[in-house]
């Protein structure tokens, strides 16, 4: 006998999720049954108000429940420099180094032509609109994959000639790393992103 039909569609929702799998989304349907009436309730509220409530903000295209976040909006940040991240779970690892305080720019994606994804489905107009002169440099912090990669030199190409300095994330060798388990990849950009002693 197999799930009741109201917990195949639970179950369902949940392995529409990213990175949940069959299993889990069946595991996380029985946990749902196991709680609280109130606690499903609340649960469900949440899922809608934070539909209902979250929309991007207009500068750097974040995810906020206001028409400009916190972060453009202060004013202790340097808005010379932005960093250009792929989607809002990258741009909340930089923020936890409380270390960067230029702004961001979020791009939504990377470009995929195979998956359908080209500049139009990007946040890069609204990137290009952000160009007002009084930005000094664009920080490309792109993932390390081929479409990260691709969707870097896109950009270098498009901004530069705007007189943009157009900067890189290094990226290489992990701190602790051993040499002999590094893939050829990863030792020549370590090579390509050496700096001076």
């Amino acid at each position: 006998m197999g799930l009741t039909p109201s917990l195949e569609r639970l179950a369902s929702h949940f392995a529409s999720l990213p990175s949940i799998g069959r299993k889990s989304a069946v595991r996380l349907a029985y946990h749902v049954l196991s709680m609280d009436e109130k606690d499903v309730q609340a649960f469900a509220d949440s899922l809608v108000e934070a539909k209902k409530n979250t929309r991007l903000c207009t500068v750097c295209q974040c995810f906020s429940e206001t028409e400009i976040c916190p972060r453009c909006g202060d004013p202790g940040r340097d808005a010379s420099v932005l960093m250009c991240v792929e989607d809002h779970r990258s741009l909340e690892a930089i923020e936890a180094l409380h270390e960067f305080r230029g702004q961001y720019h979020v791009l939504h994606g990377v470009l995929s032509p195979m998956d359908g994804i080209g500049p139009e489905q990007l946040k890069i107009k609204e990137l290009l609109a952000r160009l007002d002169g009084n930005v000094k440099e664009v920080i490309i912090a792109t993932n390390p994959s081929v479409e990260g990669e691709a969707t870097a030199m896109y950009l270098g190409r498009l901004l530069k000639p705007l007189g943009v300095k157009v900067t890189r994330l290094a990226y290489g060798l992990p701190v602790g790393g051993i040499l002999e388990f590094a893939d050829d990849t990863t030792l020549l950009k370590a090579i390509e992103g050496r700096t001076e002693v």
